[in-house]
């Protein structure tokens, strides 16, 4: 007993304070740890915060109803149209210019006014033609005078050569003169015709009925029948053609169309294609495709009866080909795209949306006919896609709202100008 307690003894002190330093370094490195931890979690703490704070809101908005505009779908007739690009052209253009050369003594026209053929447009001064009108009846009456007196002397030697008293040739002479006479009587007929003639000349008429352009020459000048001018320009407006290039590869289809006499219907819309302005019929087509656009040039007769088309007015043609009749119709607003194909939001009676996969046909402006994935009556959305996914509630519009389901299904879906299959 006395050996151990002296052995103890010996270790303490040998080692004096070992124990105690242990244990405080061991203390101070659970300290670092708590203070690397709490620093760890300061760190870190926020951004979890807000990442918690995010998926909350997320949630809140997933359950959020969203505010969408539908459109109903419906069966209908759907036109199969091939479009161009087009320009309105005069089927006539007449420069009005002076047959006479003269004073413009009357201008009888307003500038852009509609005139009728036969109308008066112009007077030239008609004094000059008028007194070689008379000096042409003088010269006639002269040598009518002349005439006569050669008729009587033509009797006179046939009495005479009969009787033996005057040579054949003196009345073969006679009876040349007699000729020359009548000769001259139809050259100054013509003379009295022409100067009538100068006479009509100096009113100058329309030649066809149209819109008559800007004056080119005022009232008091002389004009002559060689200016290049003229005096105006009519255009003829009623009817009117366009013409449009269609790509070579639709030609045959419209060729196979014209042989069997049908009537095919064209369209004239304006530039951003949203109004159309006129309807009228393919009359014929050119001879020749274009090389370099790989298109051959259409001409369309308008009646233009309202005066929408003008001149050189820039228009988009679509031809009617065809009818796909009984499919089902929805604007194009509607569809949407991705490398999987096509499809539509299509919502459902509990006011949430389903991912409707589709194959679509024919689509004519805004308005898109489907293959199949969609039957009649239908509500798609238009308007508010970027903020819904599968099974996203929404908020359709009330039943009247500007842009609401039944009145976009009538405007986009159901306009008069849809219905192409009932009018062609």
């Amino acid at each position: 007993m006395n050996s151990q307690a002296t052995a103890n003894e010996q270790s303490d002190i040998d080692v004096p304070g070992g124990k105690k330093r242990k244990s405080r370094a061991w203390l101070w490195v659970l300290v670092l740890c708590l203070l690397a931890g709490g620093a760890y979690y300061l760190s870190r703490g926020p951004s979890q915060a807000q990442q918690a704070k995010a998926k909350a809101d997320a949630a809140k908005m997933g359950a959020r109803a969203v505010p969408v505009v539908t459109a109903a779908t419906r069966r209908g007739d759907m036109g199969i149209f091939l479009e161009g690009l087009g320009s309105v052209l005069a089927l006539n253009t007449v420069t009005i210019r002076s047959r006479v050369d003269g004073q413009l003594d009357k201008v009888a026209f307003t500038e852009g006014q509609l005139v009728k053929e036969g109308d008066l447009l112009a007077q030239l001064d008609p004094r000059p033609f008028a007194v070689q009108l008379e000096q042409a009846e003088g010269q006639m009456a002269h040598d009518e005078a002349l005439l006569k007196n050669a008729n009587i002397d033509l009797e006179r030697y046939k009495v005479l050569y009969g009787q033996d008293s005057i040579p054949k040739q003196q009345l073969d002479t006679q009876l040349a003169l007699v000729n020359q006479y009548e000769g001259t009587l139809k050259s100054d007929q013509a003379a009295i015709d022409n100067a009538k003639l100068q006479l009509v000349y100096c009113k100058i008429t329309a030649p066809l009925t149209g819109r008559i352009g800007l004056r080119l020459v005022d009232q008091g000048n002389m004009v002559h029948a060689t200016d290049a001018t003229g005096l105006a320009v009519i255009t003829q407006l009623q009817p009117i053609a366009v013409v449009f290039n269609i790509e070579e590869d639709s030609i045959p289809q419209v060729l196979q169309k014209m042989r069997g006499d049908a009537k095919l219907r064209v369209d004239a819309w304006d530039r951003d294609k949203k109004k159309k302005i006129a309807t009228g019929e393919l009359f014929t087509v050119d001879n020749q495709i274009d090389q370099n656009s790989a298109t051959l040039r259409f001409k369309a007769i308008f009646a233009n009866e309202d005066f929408a088309l003008f001149p050189n007015q820039f228009v988009n043609a679509r031809l009617l080909i065809d009818t796909k009749r009984g499919t089902v119709l929805m604007p194009t607003a509607a569809v949407q795209r991705s490398p999987k194909g096509t499809y539509v939001y299509v919502v459902k009676a509990d006011n949430t949306v389903e991912v409707r996969e589709i194959v679509l046909g024919p689509i004519s402006g805004d308005e898109a006919s489907v293959e199949s994935g969609l039957a009649p009556g239908e509500a798609v959305v238009t308007e508010g896609v970027d903020k819904l996914q599968a099974g996203s509630k929404v908020i359709p519009p009330k039943a009247g709202a500007a842009g609401g389901k039944g009145e976009a299904g009538s405007k986009q879906g159901g306009s008069p100008d849809r219905k192409q299959g009932k009018g062609a």
